[in-house]
């Protein structure tokens, strides 16, 4: 029961977090060196400029396919990866101990964890390859000789840092909820059988007393 409630608070959280990635323009920084007092943050959907007097303008991006090649598929790996990670939440929900689903068949509820966890490590997955794929890029484009020094450099976003943790929460807690669904097989009683009508009372050694023949006892 630990364990599951261990895997099921990572699982959420990292569900929540990998959402929160998903859409807050925070995965790249830029700092003019003209203009310091202006804060360029770039995410999947938008750009946004933050001014010295706390003022944010975002606009969003043109258009799909004019994004370069990691952000277009970012978009589409976070948004599958926030699908399965509520579905493994909810699968993994009906397989706890804790729920009355299906507990005469402890062989489904066994089924729903493993499912579970499966389904949130498929999320755990496609969350940290789109946030991997943009950390190198902004890495390679940091230390890229071919570009002039004075050219501004995009650097990590707070999003990268959130989503690397998404992505190993999820994976951390459909690992826990995977391995839990077997303590859960081997604990549960099977499912009782089913009550059966009790037999008629019958006379000692076995012999059954008859409607038709009590008028015959004297």
């Amino acid at each position: 029961a630990k364990a599951q409630g261990g895997g099921m608070l990572l699982a959420l959280l990292g569900w929540i977090s990998s959402c929160v990635t998903t859409f807050v323009p925070l995965w790249k920084n830029l700092n003019l060196d003209l203009n310091e007092l202006e804060v360029w943050n770039m995410g999947l959907w938008q750009v946004c400029i933050t001014q010295e007097e706390g003022v944010v303008e975002c606009q969003a991006h043109g258009s799909f396919l004019a994004l370069p090649p990691e952000l277009r598929i970012s978009r589409l790996l976070m948004c599958l990866s926030n699908g399965l990670g509520l579905l493994g939440c909810l699968l993994a929900a009906l397989g706890l101990e804790g729920w009355r689903t299906c507990e005469d068949k402890p062989g489904r509820k066994q089924q729903l964890l493993l499912g579970g966890g499966a389904t949130l490590g498929m999320a755990g997955i496609t969350t940290l390859v789109p946030v991997s794929w943009v950390a190198y890029n902004t890495v390679l484009d940091f230390w890229d000789e071919t570009v002039p020094d004075i050219v501004p450099r995009w650097e990590f976003g707070e999003a990268t840092f959130l989503g690397w943790f998404a992505g190993a929460f999820l994976a951390a807690g459909g690992l826990l909820l995977a391995c839990s669904s077997r303590a859960t097989s081997t604990a549960m009683p099977l499912a009782p059988a089913c009550h059966q009508r009790p037999a008629a009372p019958g006379l000692p050694g076995g012999h059954h007393l008859h409607p038709k023949n009590a008028d015959l006892v004297i």
